[in-house]
């Protein structure tokens, strides 16, 4: 399972080491692709197999299944991790993503977030400043 979170460099080539754990579970190739809220996903070929399903079954007569379609699948980039354990971020999910030298890797049990560590400090406060009301909401539907 991939959970947790890890500061990694971001280095002049653009290549962001992934942690040793989430290696093994990835994969040699993953995807790369936007993710909500200013982030990038990282899925594993079988995991992004299961993604691009979810997009498939949706309705391409609606605009804003082709728009979401348009922003994830047709952003995506097939990334090898290379021998040292780093992927290559494309130029442009990491102008996308705001990434400066500091990267969070974030693991959300099925895929990997990739957060710049300012953007990702500022989420987690207001996560934190919420979190009870959230659980409380989530609690009287039931759904926790």
């Amino acid at each position: 399972m991939l959970i947790g979170q890890y500061i990694h460099t971001l280095d002049p080539k653009k290549r962001l080491s992934l942690p040793a754990k989430f290696r093994k579970e990835l994969g040699k190739t993953v995807v790369v692709t936007h993710g909500w809220d200013m982030c990038l996903s990282v899925y594993s070929a079988k995991e992004w197999k299961k993604t691009v399903e979810t997009f498939t079954n949706l309705s391409v007569g609606q605009s804003d299944t082709r728009k979401l379609t348009r922003f994830i699948v047709g952003n995506a980039s097939e990334v090898d991790i290379d021998a040292a354990g780093r992927i290559l971020i494309p130029d442009t999910l990491k102008d996308m993503a705001s990434f400066s030298e500091k990267v969070v890797v974030v693991g959300l049990q099925d895929h990997v977030e990739l957060w710049d560590e300012t953007t990702w400090k500022s989420y987690q406060d207001t996560a934190r400043e919420r979190a009870d009301a959230i659980a409380e909401k989530l609690g009287e539907s039931g759904e926790l």
